[in-house]
């Protein structure tokens, strides 16, 4: 893969490795009058350090070149180099305060979340077995997102300088808690991490902690307010940038109304736990690190159809299973069905 590309003039596309699937994640390296910032540096590996490197050397960038590093959210493979940035530039590290505070659920004193993740998913079904390999996986990470960086909180609808233009920070929650895009509205530029993908569809997960109650209602609703924006390039956390930004906004919604109705089907003629829901649309045939993203997305769609009215929740012996609410014999769209609240 060509791993370096410019765009614009002044936009590197950076491919930082990743020991994933998706093979890479998209940093954005934006040259400025007064230095570099960097979005999304990736995750903490070996590989990934001796890449950036390799790429700061060959475009004789130094690292006290870079004046900032700024975060579209906190996942991993977008968050976790942010330390190993700010030990060798000083720069600040710029992040939502929604994402500021999952970063410390997740990987602060006793990792709060995994527990939490793991407990939730026994309760949807996961076998005992899967739960203890799923905590070391989950563990695994740990050195991945280290060291932790001194955070700076972006302000939601401020305007932030990305290299010498400004750009409007916008609230995009759904695939991620805080997580943002940024917009340049002279070049109709959109950073839009992974809230808009073209040809995968991001992940929506449900989380426990009453972060957000309904995510796939959150997704959906950033969705919609990033249609009315004018974007001639969008530049995304995978894959290629892209010009086609609203039409895909509108298969992504389509997708999720798809998805939807699939889950829905399955439970007409008897009850089942997440889990089992999972394992009928996803498949059997995950790795760990997919499962947990699957049944995580899982649960986000069966909390959306219970939202709004369709499915009813059941719970027997300290595990939950769903099915038709009472009465519900509908055909609706559940997408249009809860546009208000969407």
């Amino acid at each position: 893969m060509n791993q370096v590309t410019l765009h614009n003039d002044s936009i590197y596309q950076v491919k930082v490795p990743l020991p994933f699937p998706l093979r890479w994640v998209n940093s954005y390296l934006i040259r400025g009058s007064s230095g570099y910032t960097v979005i999304d540096p990736g995750l903490h590996t070996e590989a990934a350090v001796q890449y950036w490197d390799s790429v700061l050397q060959s475009l004789q960038i130094g690292y006290q070149d870079i004046e900032q590093v700024v975060l579209t959210h906190h996942h991993p493979d977008h968050y976790g180099l942010t330390g190993w940035f700010q030990e060798r530039s000083g720069a600040p590290v710029r992040l939502s305060s929604a994402g500021a505070e999952q970063v410390r659920r997740l990987w602060g004193t006793g990792q709060p979340m995994t527990s939490g993740v793991l407990e939730l998913f026994r309760r949807h079904g996961l076998p005992d077995e899967l739960g203890t390999t799923m905590r070391e996986h989950m563990d695994s990470f740990v050195p991945m997102v280290s060291p932790q960086p001194e955070l700076s909180v972006l302000t939601i609808g401020d305007d932030l300088r990305l290299g010498d233009r400004m750009y409007e920070t916008v609230h995009t929650p759904g695939h991620a808690f805080g997580h943002v895009c940024f917009y340049q509205k002279d070049q109709r530029h959109m950073f839009c991490g992974d809230q808009v993908i073209p040809q995968i569809s991001p992940n929506v997960s449900y989380l426990p902690g009453g972060i957000d109650e309904n995510p796939l209602a959150s997704f959906l609703r950033s969705l919609k307010e990033l249609s009315v924006y004018d974007v001639a390039q969008a530049y995304p956390g995978h894959r290629e940038p892209f010009g086609t930004f609203n039409s895909r906004i509108q298969e992504l919604l389509a997708h999720h109304e798809s998805r939807l109705q699939v889950m829905y089907s399955l439970l007409e003629d008897q009850p089942l736990t997440a889990y089992q829901v999972c394992r009928a649309t996803f498949g059997e045939r995950l790795s760990l690190h997919q499962l947990r993203f699957a049944l995580s997305e899982t649960l986000a769609h069966l909390i959306y159809l219970r939202e709004v009215g369709r499915l009813q929740e059941t719970e027997s012996g300290g595990v939950i299973t769903y099915g038709p609410a009472d009465g519900d014999g509908s055909q609706s769209n559940p997408i249009e069905e809860n546009r208000t609240a969407t």
